[in-house]
């Protein structure tokens, strides 16, 4: 499987999340004066990253930048403004402009675990597998985080770019402990199967995984690499096809020409 389809939640469900989060209200002393002007910098901070989020689920990038920079200059101090921008940069493949305001976002809020996951995902995407291990070990520690299979997954799929594939395993299957029907966990399980040549075991999971989500591509490539190395034909050329059909004029439906052809006729 590749990095993204384990790394990437959509941006859709990432500001959901955020939906759920609220910037910790001004305290400490002051004259009236003062607190009421810094309570509308911190109101007009807000609704302008509100909007920069807007933009963001919408998946205008740079329309987000530029309204969450905004919100940046009016309140710098704000934990899920400093995430959010991580959060654009991530998705413009800018993972090293990415981790500095995720690692921001931490340090004005240490527990806050969406900036956690998000450190890890961008660490990841780079190939840093053992800093991307030590961001989900933080996130699984917090019991107050609410989906931890995400994180477990994630840390999984770093230990399987490692090759460690008894951890991966181990993470693959806590997560699916969690939500048995977790289609990246099964994929990732899968694949960790695969390198190992346990192809029978891979296939089952696989196909768990292609009932839940039908129409995901890699999931028919990956389950048809499964019964070609199983010696069933039929089922291979079946499932590489969809693969092909499914995304077509891509890498994955090239690839997916390619080993058909390599199939016996």
């Amino acid at each position: 499987m590749t990095i993204r389809l384990y790394a990437k939640a959509s941006v859709f469900l990432l500001v959901l999340w955020l939906a759920a989060c609220a910037a910790t209200p001004p305290t400490g002393p002051g004259s009236s004066s003062e607190t009421f002007g810094g309570e509308r910098s911190k109101a007009a901070a807000e609704a302008t990253r509100n909007l920069g989020e807007a933009y963001l689920a919408g998946g205008n990038l740079l329309a987000a930048l530029r309204e969450l920079k905004k919100a940046e200059s009016l309140d710098p101090a704000d934990h899920i403004t400093q995430y959010d921008i991580g959060l654009v940069y991530y998705y413009r493949e800018r993972y090293d402009q990415a981790i500095p305001h995720f690692e921001r976002a931490i340090q004005l809020k240490p527990n806050f675990a969406p900036a956690i996951n998000g450190l890890g995902n961008a660490y990841s995407a780079k190939g840093d597998w053992d800093r991307a291990i030590e961001a989900y070990q933080k996130i699984i520690e917090d019991v107050f985080y609410g989906t931890p299979h995400f994180a477990l997954s994630n840390m999984a799929l770093a230990y399987h770019q490692k090759k460690d594939y008894a951890q991966a395993e181990k993470h693959f299957l806590e997560a699916l402990k969690l939500s048995p029907d977790f289609v990246n966990a099964l994929g990732g399980l899968a694949t960790t199967y695969m390198a190992q040549g346990r192809f029978e075991e891979a296939a089952q999971k696989l196909e768990r995984a292609v009932r839940k989500e039908p129409k995901l591509a890699q999931l028919h490539f990956e389950l048809g690499r499964a019964y070609r190395a199983l010696g069933d034909t039929a089922r291979a050329r079946d499932e590489l096809l969809r693969a092909s059909q499914l995304a077509p004029d891509s890498p994955l439906g090239d690839d997916a020409q390619r080993e058909l052809k390599t199939l016996a006729p």
